[in-house]
């Protein structure tokens, strides 16, 4: 496989830019040798520089449920570039995002769009603690929230200390009111909040974490830390920047019952470009300014492109929701019986993690269900596997501790030839 013009583009790249990327994970640098540039994408696949063709399990992280360049999105996106680019004023799309998303999700009763999941994250929990005049959060140690300095800390000696910043930059006073416990243990939950009772503002949590891989919610979890943190009188927040959407058309909360005090979404709803949003009960979302005095704004907050590749997938998804989500389901689960039968037959200890269309192959015998038993994983062995993948003509996310996607444009074909790859590759690790 020629690469060469990737391989020009990054010594190009890192001169200019820090690691030559604008995101970490795309450096490679967990997996051994240069990235990709990617040149275009259609349908379930990637076309890099030198003219590669790679069948996407990326996905843009996530968005591309649809394929990329879906023609009902394209189309729509053409005739909103005509009518300009940002107006930095409210626009009829903002007020039928906001209908359309609080009509089909009784969970949410008001909500407000931003341009990222970091700024989803962090508005969400400065709401939590402005309504309830309590400053220290609680946090899972394997749930990624963006970059925001109360959320990038590390979990301290025990469930009931502080947090400590994983990062320069991240001040120790911000970090030290981050409370930081596992995932999948509502005891670790009941312990801080009663060693802290009357100070915590909100529990953040990705209902279904995928910044350590996929990780599955133990039966009852869910429903533990809702009855836990209303007990404590604790806003619950669900991080579905990545499940929302994904794994059903209401993501976690459809999937689990639970129903949070607030959600974060991301991705889908921007139908791949920049987005975020927060929403929530409106006794909640009213306190936002200016309705009230908790602050918070962004001059591109609900930017008329956005909206329009959002609201025009979104309503696909609706429109089709039981054709899609049910193919999604089905393809995935044949990837990943596939992936775990070649595994078995070349003697590689391999557990495969998935809820709908969401889904990771842990390079370990399992199980895996928290960060703990994700680190026992043979990353040496998956950077094997990556590049023999992608050799084969199969892009998956550059590291061990990534969720892979698939999409409605994946085949059956397509997942067939996934799976012969990975006989091959699996073979040769």
């Amino acid at each position: 496989m020629d690469t060469t013009k990737s391989k020009d583009l990054m010594r190009r790249a890192v001169q200019r830019i820090p690691g030559g990327v604008n995101s970490p994970v795309r450096a490679f640098r967990s997996v051994g040798g240069d990235p990709l540039f990617i040149a275009r994408a259609d349908g379930a696949y990637l076309y890099d520089e030198d003219g590669n063709r790679f069948i996407d399990y990326v996905g843009s992280w996530g968005p591309m449920i649809l394929g990329h360049n879906h023609p009902e999105v394209r189309e729509a996106l053409a005739a909103a570039l005509g009518k300009g680019t940002s107006f930095g004023a409210p626009t009829r799309l903002e007020v039928e995002m906001a209908e359309f998303l609080c009509q089909r999700l009784p969970h949410l009763e008001m909500i407000r769009m931003v341009n990222s999941g970091t700024e989803a994250t962090m508005s969400a929990i400065r709401v939590a603690r402005g309504a309830t005049g309590r400053d220290k959060i609680v946090k899972v140690s394997c749930c990624y929230h963006g970059h925001g300095d109360s959320l990038l800390v590390e979990a301290g000696s025990g469930a009931l200390t502080f947090g400590t910043p994983s990062s320069p930059g991240v001040p120790k006073g911000l970090a030290a009111d981050t409370l930081v416990i596992p995932y999948n243990d509502p005891g670790a939950l009941e312990k801080v909040l009663q060693a802290n009772k009357g100070q915590v503002a909100c529990f953040i949590v990705e209902p279904l974490p995928g910044n350590v891989g996929t990780l599955l919610p133990k039966p009852g979890y869910l429903q533990a830390v809702r009855s836990l943190t209303r007990e404590h009188g604790v806003i619950l927040i669900f991080d579905e920047v990545m499940s929302g959407f994904r794994v059903a058309f209401g993501g976690m909360v459809e999937v689990s019952g639970v129903e949070p005090d607030l959600v974060t979404y991301g991705k889908i709803i921007g139908g791949g470009l920049p987005v975020g949003a927060y929403g929530g009960k409106a006794d909640l979302m009213r306190q936002v300014s200016p309705s009230g005095p908790i602050y918070q704004a962004g001059t591109l907050s609900g930017n008329p492109l956005a909206m329009t590749a959002g609201l025009t997938l979104l309503k696909i998804l609706d429109r089709d929701r039981a054709t899609i989500y049910g193919r999604l389901d089905s393809l995935t689960a044949r990837l990943g019986a596939g992936v775990k039968a070649a595994a078995a037959s070349a003697g590689v200890p391999l557990t495969v993690n998935r809820q709908g269309s969401m889904f990771t192959a842990f390079f370990a015998p399992g199980p895996i269900e928290d960060d703990v038993s994700a680190r026992t994983c043979d990353t040496a062995r998956f950077a094997a596997f990556f590049r023999g993948m992608l050799e084969r003509g199969v892009c998956l996310a550059p590291s061990q501790f990534e969720t892979g996607f698939m999409s409605a444009a994946h085949t059956e074909a397509d997942v067939d030839a996934t799976v012969d790859a990975a006989r091959e590759a699996l073979k040769r690790i």
